[in-house]
């Protein structure tokens, strides 16, 4: 049996500031599984001795051995984040010191950040900006890059387990602290979800895609460091746990961008993460696992809020969690996918109106946006924001490209994700292709063809910095002379006036044909 207050006496000890020679007061930061205490320009943290069916703490030699692996994963990571690991001791006069001794618990040793760079405090600021965002997430793809590949063959039966392991925590919780109705229902829609998955979950096991990860990937495990979006406090207790599909690593961050009512962030994070990394058939996936992840901080926010003890912060933490185990529900409710493509001219505004589209149409976390400018880099083996050469623009360049487009849009309509393509379309074969995908898989389509005078064209691509796109004012003198063709079937729109204008419009041509992605509470 675990004994928490024999802690008691080393938590005193950590909250004096003559402990670690300071004079200001030592802060403390509290969770279930430990308490970071705050003292100068370091952290300090504690693991609680405490043991839960998917953790055990509850000695200090396993505290020691998980302060240890904690060390060297978040290294990974944030290699100058993390000092290393240090014993409280007991000295010869028998009070508690960091000086040599017996030891008698073991701490994590931190360099100190301030609170206000835990992205949580900068997405709360309304500081989460499309640039930092794509850094994080180019972070995050470089990281799963590297990660040690696990083979597994039995890739459903380990989420199963997962998912197991998350109504054994919620059936672990007093009777009636979350709504047993739902609980049930989100069981019987978990395993039926899973059911329908397990053959692609069985082969991403076996090609790559479960792979040692971060395992605990949401805005408050993510800080500002030296300027940069830095991953820390990984899941350490449990390779297995942490041993996992990348695309669940990475919907952790999803479902806490929506459950924050932040949809533009979660598109983008998703669809960056798309364009960095190989992924298709895989975002089949992604509804079951970001469910996965709400049910996660449903039972772990409950049992978090029994620990405290003042009745309003309980109250408050138990709203939180039965607000996740609606959330988590609501990802398994999907929409039938749509097919957008959007095209036009150069300077005509089409990413700009795909980027906003993608966030509202499909389900959460929205649509896969497709793009000719970037699929281009991608071939290429470089970044989105790299420049190509002419040559790289040449016909039998552009065929490919378009082929390779049309190849994914069909994969992710497939695996049942919108998806919004946006290219020039200037060729009518083109248009007749994507449409002929939509038509091939039974879904709706609409195409969208947006218009601006040749005047504004060019003085909207002259004004570009630091875009995916390599148009100038001489690629589009050269469009201008295409002929284009029959556009019967696509829907015109003036995309002369503003962004907001353009999207106002498109939004009225899709009318219903594509469901909006619908927004879970939060």
């Amino acid at each position: 049996m675990v004994d928490p207050d024999d802690q008691q006496e080393t938590i005193d000890f950590l909250s004096r500031p003559e402990t670690y020679g300071v004079q200001s007061p030592v802060e403390r930061v509290e969770t279930h599984v430990a308490i970071v205490f705050l003292a100068g320009d370091k952290a300090y943290k504690l693991k609680r001795a405490v043991q839960y069916a998917y953790l055990d703490f509850s000695t200090p030699d396993k505290r020691k051995a998980v302060c240890e692996t904690e060390v060297a994963l978040n290294r990974r990571t944030a290699p100058d984040l993390y000092i290393g690991v240090e014993s409280v001791n007991r000295g010869p006069d028998g009070t508690l010191t960091f000086a040599p001794g017996e030891p008698v618990d073991w701490l994590v040793v931190m360099h100190r950040f301030a609170a206000d760079d835990l992205l949580d405090a900068v997405a709360r600021r309304g500081e989460l900006d499309d640039l930092l965002v794509r850094e994080l997430v180019d972070e995050i793809a470089s990281f799963h890059d590297k990660a040690e590949i696990v083979p597994v063959a039995d890739g459903a039966h380990r989420v199963e387990e997962v998912i197991e392991g998350n109504f054994a925590s919620m059936d672990a919780l007093p009777a009636g602290l979350l709504p047993e109705t739902e609980i049930r229902e989100l069981r019987a829609e978990s395993f039926s979800a899973l059911k329908q998955l397990a053959p692609l979950l069985d082969r991403r096991g076996s090609t790559g895609h479960v792979r040692h990860c971060h395992g605990d990937l949401h805005l408050a495990n993510i800080c500002l460091w030296q300027g940069r979006p830095t991953l820390f406090d990984c899941l350490e207790f449990d390779p297995g746990l942490a041993t996992i599909d990348v695309l669940y690593d990475l919907a952790f961050l999803i479902m806490d961008l929506v459950r924050e009512g932040l949809r533009e962030q979660a598109s983008l994070v998703f669809n960056r993460y798309l364009d960095m990394r190989e992924e298709r058939e895989g975002v089949a996936e992604l509804p079951l696992f970001l469910s996965m992840r709400a049910a996660v901080r449903a039972h772990v926010t409950a049992t978090a809020g029994l620990r405290r003890e003042d009745g309003t912060g309980i109250a408050r933490a138990l709203d939180e969690a039965r607000d996740y185990l609606t959330l988590a529900r609501s990802f398994l409710v999907q929409s039938e996918p749509c097919l957008v493509a959007i095209g036009g001219f150069s300077g005509t505004g089409k990413s700009t109106l795909a980027g906003a589209l993608a966030t509202e149409v499909g389900t959460a976390p929205g649509a896969r946006w497709l793009r000719t400018d970037v699929l281009r880099k991608r071939l290429a083996g470089v970044a989105p924001e790299a420049s190509l050469p002419e040559e790289a623009y040449k016909p039998e360049r552009n065929t490919a490209v378009y082929g390779q487009l049309m190849e994914r849009a069909g994969q992710l309509l497939a695996a049942g994700r919108s998806v919004i393509v946006d290219a020039v379309f200037a060729n009518q074969a083109e248009r007749e292709q994507v449409a002929a995908i939509a038509s091939e898989l039974n879904i709706p389509f609409v195409g969208l063809w947006l218009e601006a005078p040749a005047d504004l064209l060019l003085k909207r691509v002259g004004g570009r910095r630091g875009g995916v796109s390599d148009a100038d004012s001489s690629v589009v003198m050269r469009q201008l002379e295409y002929e284009i063709g029959d556009l019967s079937g696509w829907q015109a729109i003036n995309a002369s006036g503003s962004a907001a204008k353009t999207l106002a419009q498109a939004r009225s041509a899709l009318g219903v044909v594509c469901q909006t992605v619908r927004a879970p509470h939060s």
